[in-house]
């Protein structure tokens, strides 16, 4: 699988791959971060860990049948016109898992805050959470996958490239996740790019493209009004 690996060729397809996979892998970090704050402190790192290592295995596993993948492209069956694939339908469960999953967490949060006694919150089992982190990784591996067949030719670059992106959503993920922790409104603002994320599945999967780049602006963009308003509430506290 690694012979003939390092020629000019591969190293720019790595290279390449890497950074488009962890671009794709950044809605990836706001589930694992989303679903591993729901658990226990103490477990919520061995879950990150496990639930993304394990994913890593899932997007190799996807690779090595990608004749199968590839073939989830072709038409099942026609909806009123509409060529439904097996992708579609990966694309649309996955898309209404996400809004469903969004929705509830927002609903939990507000019930949360707004209880007496400040001690309501939703109870998740660990295995539950890597379950979690396994199936949207599915659903958003399709597309890195099938993108990344298209760019390069040799799959032990592909591989290659799944593995360094994993070990750099595996270092950056404690970080995000104790940052959303400490800040309730970033946690807030996290759902809703899980409801965002979850409408562009759908919208992909009814074959209504949807530029990556505003989902990435969007978020980008509301990341950097988010950071000026903490800045402000650090600045005000430090008057106080």
């Amino acid at each position: 699988m690694f012979e003939g690996l390092l020629t000019l060729e591969n190293l720019i397809a790595l290279i390449t791959l890497v950074g488009l996979e962890i671009v794709l892998g950044i809605d990836n970090i706001v589930f694992v971060v989303v679903v591993t704050n729901k658990l226990p402190e103490a477990s919520r790192a061995m879950a990150r860990r496990l639930g993304i290592g394990l994913a890593m295995v899932t997007r190799i596993a996807l690779l090595l049948a990608i004749s199968a993948i590839m073939g989830l492209t072709a038409p099942l069956f026609t909806v009123f016109g509409h060529i439904v694939s097996g992708r579609d339908l990966v694309l649309l469960i996955g898309g209404v898992f996400l809004l469903a999953k969004a929705t509830h967490e927002i609903h939990d949060t507000m019930e949360e805050s707004g209880a007496k006694d400040g001690h309501v919150r939703s109870q998740y089992s660990f295995l539950s959470a890597i379950a979690q982190i396994m199936l949207l990784d599915l659903v958003f591996s399709l597309d890195s996958v099938i993108t990344a067949v298209g760019m390069a030719q040799h799959l032990g670059v592909m591989v290659s490239a799944i593995v360094v992106a994993v070990l750099v959503m595996l270092l950056f993920a404690g970080s995000v996740s104790a940052f959303v922790s400490d800040h309730p409104t970033v946690q807030m603002l996290a759902f809703s790019f899980l409801l965002l994320v979850g409408i562009f599945l759908m919208a992909e999967g009814l074959h209504k493209h949807i530029d990556r780049g505003y989902i990435y602006f969007a978020m980008g963009f509301s990341l950097f009004v988010e950071f000026l308003n903490l800045r402000v509430k650090k600045a005000r506290a430090a008057r106080k």
